[in-house]
């Protein structure tokens, strides 16, 4: 039986995942390439402010 959850997540929806879950997911996903990743890690290693809020949310990368 896959878990249902939307986004953004919260702590306790995270503390209840556990490795090989099903997971159907409901809202914004966030997908990125490899030069995003490349900045959007540059951006976090220098603590300037990211294009977009990824707090709670899911991002593929």
């Amino acid at each position: 039986m896959s878990k249902i959850i939307t986004t953004p997540l919260s702590e306790d929806i995270i503390e209840e995942l556990h490795a090989g879950d099903s997971v159907l997911i409901s809202g914004i996903i966030y997908t990125a390439r490899d030069a995003a990743h490349k900045r959007l890690t540059e951006l976090i290693e220098n603590k300037k402010e990211l294009p977009i809020g990824i707090k709670d949310e899911i991002y593929i990368m």
